[in-house]
């Protein structure tokens, strides 16, 4: 189990590391704001889930393989960030497939912590939805998870679908490809077709023409 929270932690760390730096250089960061982005987004959520299970000093501080994955990554995205826009919806894919990687490896170690089913579940889901939170932050931006389609509901099934495992007994690697799978595949769904939750208002509320003449008296 550690052995595959390890690599699916560091698969993570990468994809999203990657998403993070591919953002900041079509932002025109220079190196170093590049490096810092790649490594907030591949590891603020794992920092986070491993503070809230009492997993302390929090592995992407104390282990140097994952300052080493993301800073990789970063260096990679800013060397050949031109190579990597042309592919279709760079940054949305490894997102989705960071979101997948993080949601079902967060699962498992909370597992692993003995934490209950619905708490590894959620759990899951926060540590593949934090990295994107603090990136758009950094950048100034709505956060995904806030407005786009299928982010945390994809993470919590993908999360959902290792605690599952567990339960009944399935091997641990089986139920993280299934559940990082789900993951994948609802992001990419949502992606290109549009698929998202009810929203408040599907259109700007507006105002009756007796309120704007009332107004306008």
């Amino acid at each position: 189990m550690r052995a595959l929270v390890l690599i699916l932690d560091l698969a993570g760390t990468f994809v999203f590391a990657l998403a993070g730096a591919t953002a900041g250089a079509r932002r025109q960061l220079d190196l170093f704001g590049i490096l810092v982005l790649a490594f907030a987004a591949a590891c603020a959520g794992g920092i986070a889930r491993d503070l809230l299970i009492g997993a302390t000093p929090p592995a992407a501080i104390s282990d140097w393989r994952y300052v080493a994955t993301s800073v990789l990554a970063g260096i990679v995205a800013f060397r050949w960030h031109v190579a990597i826009e042309r592919m279709a919806n760079p940054v949305r894919m490894f997102d989705a497939a960071g979101l997948a990687l993080f949601a079902v490896a967060g699962a498992q170690k909370a597992l692993a912590y003995e934490l209950s089913a619905v708490m590894a579940a959620l759990l899951g889901m926060l540590t593949g939805i934090g990295g994107g939170v603090v990136r758009d932050v950094l950048l100034a931006q709505i956060p995904t998870v806030l407005r786009s389609d299928l982010y945390a509901v994809a993470a919590l099934s993908g999360a959902a679908v290792v605690v599952i495992g567990d339960l009944i007994g399935a091997p641990p690697l089986p139920a993280a490809l299934v559940g990082a799978g789900l993951c994948f595949g609802l992001r990419v769904m949502a992606i290109r077709r549009g698929w998202h939750l009810p929203k408040a208002f599907q259109d700007p509320p507006r105002k009756s023409p007796a309120k704007n003449d009332r107004a306008s008296s």
